[in-house]
């Protein structure tokens, strides 16, 4: 997703993931970031800020991915509001009802 904060007068890029973190989702976000700044950012704007959102993580393990990135990036965890396999089973049964529509 992608989001311009007035306030900071800077592009936004937030990356969900539904696992938990990965060291290479730092490397692929600092890549969109040097897209973004580079293709989209505007004179008047500050560097692109990146927000990876994951179901899980370890905060050694997002330290030393972290550790000698130059652009901002930032790591959070989230927790659902329904547990894992009721989510599950929600999902699909959406998806068995799209199905049927088609």
């Amino acid at each position: 997703m992608l989001f311009f904060h007035r306030g900071l007068r800077c592009l936004v890029a937030i990356d969900l993931k539904i696992g938990e973190f990965k060291p290479e989702y730092a490397g692929k976000m600092n890549y969109y970031l040097s897209l973004l700044d580079r293709l989209e950012r505007g004179k008047d704007e500050n560097r692109s800020i990146g927000i990876i959102l994951c179901a899980e993580k370890d905060k050694v393990e997002v330290e030393l991915a972290l550790e000698d990135m130059g652009k901002p990036i930032g790591v959070a965890d989230y927790q659902l509001l329904l547990p894992k396999e009721e989510l599950k089973k929600l999902v699909q049964e959406e998806f068995n009802s799209f199905e049927k529509g088609l």
